[in-house]
């Protein structure tokens, strides 16, 4: 394993979806899919890919924050790299005038997250196994090494994590085999984008019936008339005996919330996705209690480790939406991961955008073969955009993903699509200008 990291590349990548308001739900009427996309080089010849998720403008932000946190990253060679990953994501973190921008958190943790998702991937090619095996792999304590857990210890201990992780080892193999056999479940939210009509709404939801889908997700959180009338259609729809969530992207108050919710348990809503603000647990939890068995499903624009330990610990989650490029990257994933274990939280991350699918697969592969032991109350969101952009794109079977077997973190785009989608001067965004005029 020879070789040192030697130019960290960025590049802004816009994809213009906000055309057919793909993507568009209560909160993000006209997302623009984007990410903050870094190349990691080495004398080598290797490459580590990875980026993080922005809907457009800001982008540039997020892209700045990686390009000053990537500086670290020169002088590291792949061997320290692999021998030491969550030693090299504290590194990136330890300079304290980056660190006072957040700290761990907004664009600065979106740039850190680009970062080590690249480093991920550049281990897996180096080892020669995707992410997700590289972490199935590692020992209980190699594991526990990953995370910092100056914050996580007073509810969950490296002691109690290492116990945790030790009890599924027995077990890996029959699952890792179950793995490629069955596949990961999924879910769609490819139906119920919030700017498309009653029509379009009710031939996407029957469609995705035919094709074997049995749990769908609609935006909601605009108008509750609106909402109501869309989901009555979408239930008609899907018939009964399917799994039908309901995601408000952070549009109401608590109350509001609890409304929206009675209004809509005649339609046998399984969870409420953001309800309310991200970042308040208190609200989460009195929602929780309020609309209970209706499940909350939150985590998405959870930014750090800190916040789903309180969020977990209050029972304020229901459902845990890890994001896989909005917290520091795969290590912290880590941390939330088996957080997440330790309150019998399922883990349901949030996908769709650009390339989230590729990124979580593995987080999700790995929580089934060596944290939770289990693919109960288990999903993956699933979104059929852009895939057709990566090198190594998500794999579906029916409604299932299958395991990636090439290495690395899934997370390269073709050099072709970073040539044509960088902003502003890719063809996608200047022919676009030129049909304007």
């Amino acid at each position: 394993m020879h070789g040192v990291i030697v130019d960290v590349e960025t590049v802004d990548l816009r994809f213009p979806t906000s055309r057919a308001l793909d993507g568009s739900d209560a909160m993000n009427e006209a997302p623009d899919y984007s990410a903050a996309y870094v190349v990691l080089h080495t004398d080598a010849g290797l490459e580590g890919h990875g980026f993080t998720f922005t809907i457009g403008r800001g982008n540039e932000l997020a892209l700045a924050a990686a390009e000053a946190i990537g500086r670290r990253a020169r002088g590291w060679s792949i061997a320290e790299l692999v021998a030491d990953p969550g030693g090299f994501s504290r590194h990136l973190q330890a300079d304290s005038q980056l660190r006072w921008l957040g700290p761990t958190k907004g664009t600065i943790q979106l740039g850190l997250a680009a970062v080590v998702n690249a480093a991920w991937d550049l281990i897996g090619k180096a080892v020669g196994k995707p992410v997700w095996k590289v972490l199935a792999d590692m020992s209980p304590q190699q594991l526990v090494d990953l995370v910092d857990w100056r914050y996580l210890r007073d509810t969950l201990t490296p002691e109690a994590a290492l116990a945790m992780l030790e009890e599924q080892l027995p077990g890996r193999a029959e699952r890792e085999a179950r793995l490629h056999e069955d596949g990961y479940p999924a879910y769609t939210t490819s139906a119920g984008w919030l700017g498309y009509d009653d029509d379009k709404l009710v031939r996407l939801c029957r469609e995705a019936v035919a094709a074997g889908w049995d749990a769908i997700k609609l935006k909601v959180g605009g108008d509750l008339a609106d909402d109501v009338r869309r989901c009555a259609l979408a239930r008609e729809a899907i018939g009964p005996g399917r799994r039908l969530m309901i995601d408000a992207n952070q549009t109401l108050g608590a109350a509001d919330a609890v409304r929206w919710t009675d209004a809509l348990k005649p339609y046998d809503i399984w969870w409420f996705e953001e309800p309310t603000s991200p970042d308040d647990v208190l609200a989460h939890a009195a929602i929780a209690r309020a609309i209970a068995p209706v499940r909350v499903a939150t985590g998405e624009h959870a930014h750090n480790a800190v916040m789903f330990k309180q969020f977990l610990a209050a029972g304020a989650m229901g459902v845990c939406q890890l994001d896989a490029a909005r917290p520091g990257g795969v290590d912290e994933a880590v941390a939330v991961l088996l957080l997440a274990a330790a309150h019998d939280v399922p883990v349901c991350p949030h996908a769709g955008g650009v390339g989230l699918c590729e990124l979580v697969q593995h987080l999700s592969m790995f929580d089934y073969v060596a944290v939770s032991g289990t693919r109960r109350d288990r999903m993956i969101e699933y979104v059929d955009h852009l895939h057709e952009h990566f090198a190594d794109p998500v794999r579906m079977r029916g409604t299932s993903y299958l395991p990636p077997t090439r290495p690395g973190y899934s997370a390269e785009i073709l050099a072709a699509s970073r040539a044509a989608y960088a902003f502003p001067h890719g063809s996608a965004w200047t022919d676009r200008a030129r049909d304007a005029s």
